[in-house]
């Protein structure tokens, strides 16, 4: 079974974060921030306006940077995923 998001939605897995700091220091999983970089697992077909479907900007395989707090989190699989619209992704990282 895949997810398959609806319309403008954009599943991600978060990439992993850093357990240590550059000076070298271990932080422990709770004092470790949320990851913002994310990879894009699935994209939805986009969303419609007066009966169009407008094309996503995102695709599958890109790295992106979201916010910490936006979309829905979801657990599938053993694995966390967060499903977010398009226009919650920050940006692309080339």
């Amino acid at each position: 079974m895949n997810i398959k998001p609806l319309s403008d939605r954009v599943v991600v897995k978060s990439v992993e974060a850093e357990e240590t700091t550059k000076s070298g220091i271990i932080l422990a999983p709770n004092a470790q921030e949320k990851p913002q970089i994310a990879e894009v697992v699935a994209v939805g077909p986009g969303a419609e306006k007066d009966g169009k479907r407008l094309p996503m900007e995102v695709k599958v395989g890109d790295k992106v940077i979201v916010g910490k707090y936006s979309g829905t989190q979801v657990k599938f699989d053993g694995v966390e995923y967060n499903i977010l619209r398009q226009d919650e992704v920050l940006a692309i990282v080339e």
